[in-house]
C-alpha cells in the first residue's frame, strides 16, 4: 500500500464498530498518525459504536442532535478544540450538510491552505417540501471541499452531476472485511440433498426476514438457515411455525462462528436493508441476492455473481431463488466470482489505498 506521508484527522458522526479495522488500516498507512473524532449516535438509532481504536487515535465528542427526521441537524461540540490540537496536514470530514460544525473545519484548515476531502454516500434525489432548500444546502456544502470520496460508481456520478470536478472525485468502495486469506471453498457441483440457504444479520423489520420465510415456504425443499438475533425474532419465530418450521434460528454469532454456516451454504440472501455480512458471505465464495439500495450493491452484486432484487417485492424475491437453485454449476461459478470480487476489487485493503491516493493527490 502507498502512503501518506503527513498527520491525517478524520470527522465523523459517530464510530460504528465495524469501521474500526478500517480507521487503524487507514491509520497504518499514515507517516504522521492519524487522530478521529466522532460523537454518538441518538439512543433510538440502534448503531453499535466502539470506544477505541488500536492504532488511530480517537477522540469522543458531544453530538448536539437538533430536530428530526428530513430536519435533522446535528452540532459537534470541542471538534475545533480537538483540530487546534492535532494540527492535521490533512482533514477528511463526513460529506453530511446535517453537520453545522463543518463549515468551521473547512474555514480552519483552508486559513492554514491545508486540503479537506469530503467523504459521503453521494447526492441521491431529493424529495419532499424541502426538497429545493436541502439541494441548495447540499450544493453550498460541497463546493468547500477540495476533493470528494463516495462509497460507489452511483455516488461518483451523483457529485459529478451536481457540477464537482470528475478529477477531485475519488471512489473507495464501500469494505468492511479485508481481502479472504483463505482459499476457495470447495463445494460440489450438485446440492447435498436440500439446498442451504443462509441469512446472517440483525434480525430486524427492515431485514425483510419474514419476506424469506414465506419465499421458502413458496418454493419448498430448502433448508433455510438464520443467524442472528434483534428485536424481531420473537415475531419471526412464530411466523415461522406458521409459514415454514424447517426454519432454523440458531441466534447471533460473530467471527470465527459464523464460518461453517457460510461454508455449509449453497445461497446467501439478504432481502432488506443493510447487512454488513454481504462481503463476508462472497468471500467464502457464496453468491448472493440482496434488495437495491444505495448504489454501494451495484459495484458489489453483479450478474456475474448475484441477483438485486427492488426492495419489498415478494415475487421478485420468489423469481430470484429460483432462478439460482436451478443451475448448481451456474450457482458455484458465480460463487467463485464473488470471491475474486472481494478478493481483488472490495476489501478493506483496497478501500485504504483509494484514501491515500486521494490525500497524495492534494497534498
Amino acid at each position: 500500500m502507498n502512503r501518506f506521508s503527513g498527520k491525517l484527522a478524520v470527522q465523523q458522526r459517530v464510530l460504528p464498530t465495524y469501521r474500526v479495522p478500517f480507521f487503524d488500516l487507514l491509520a497504518s498507512a499514515c507517516d504522521g498518525g492519524m487522530s478521529l473524532f466522532t460523537g454518538l449516535p441518538r439512543p433510538n438509532e440502534g448503531i453499535a459504536t466502539a470506544s477505541q481504536l488500536q492504532i488511530a487515535q480517537y477522540r469522543l465528542g458531544q453530538n448536539i442532535h437538533i430536530f428530526d427526521g428530513a430536519l435533522y441537524l446535528f452540532y459537534q461540540s470541542g471538534v475545533l478544540d480537538w483540530l487546534e490540537e492535532q494540527n492535521p496536514d490533512a482533514l477528511i470530514v463526513d460529506a453530511n450538510p446535517r453537520c453545522l460544525s463543518t463549515s468551521a473545519v473547512i474555514r480552519w484548515m483552508h486559513a492554514r491552505h491545508r486540503p479537506v476531502i469530503g467523504w459521503g454516500l453521494g447526492a441521491p434525489p431529493l424529495s419532499g417540501p424541502l426538497a429545493r432548500f436541502r439541494q441548495l444546502r447540499r450544493l453550498s456544502s460541497l463546493r468547500r471541499f477540495d476533493a470528494l470520496i463516495t462509497y460507489s460508481r452511483r455516488g461518483a456520478e451523483e457529485y459529478a452531476a451536481l457540477g464537482f470536478p470528475r478529477d477531485k472525485i475519488f471512489v473507495a468502495y464501500n469494505a468492511v472485511s479485508p481481502a479472504p486469506s483463505h482459499p476457495l471453498p470447495s463445494r460440489p457441483l450438485t446440492f447435498d440433498r436440500r439446498p442451504v440457504i443462509l441469512f446472517v444479520g440483525r434480525l430486524q423489520a427492515r431485514k425483510r426476514v419474514d419476506f424469506l420465510l414465506r419465499a421458502c415456504a413458496a418454493i419448498q425443499n430448502v433448508r433455510l438457515v438464520i443467524v442472528g438475533d434483534g428485536p424481531e425474532r420473537a415475531a419471526l419465530e412464530a411466523l415461522a411455525k406458521d409459514v415454514y418450521p424447517q426454519a432454523e434460528f440458531v441466534g447471533a454469532r460473530h467471527g470465527a462462528e459464523l464460518k461453517p454456516f457460510f461454508e455449509a451454504a449453497d445461497l446467501f440472501v439478504l432481502p432488506g436493508t443493510g447487512g454488513l455480512a454481504v462481503q463476508e458471505a462472497m468471500s467464502y465464495g457464496l453468491p448472493v441476492i440482496v434488495a437495491q439500495g444505495d448504489g454501494t450493491q451495484d459495484d458489489l452484486v453483479r450478474p456475474a455473481n448475484g441477483w438485486q432484487i427492488p426492495p419489498d417485492d415478494f415475487e421478485a424475491l420468489v423469481a430470484s431463488i429460483k432462478d439460482a437453485l436451478s443451475d448448481p454449476a451456474r450457482l458455484r461459478r458465480m460463487g467463485a466470482e464473488s470471491y475474486r470480487i472481494v478478493r481483488e476489487e472490495i476489501n478493506l485493503e483496497r478501500m485504504a489505498e483509494m484514501f491515500v491516493a486521494a490525500l497524495n493527490a492534494l497534498t
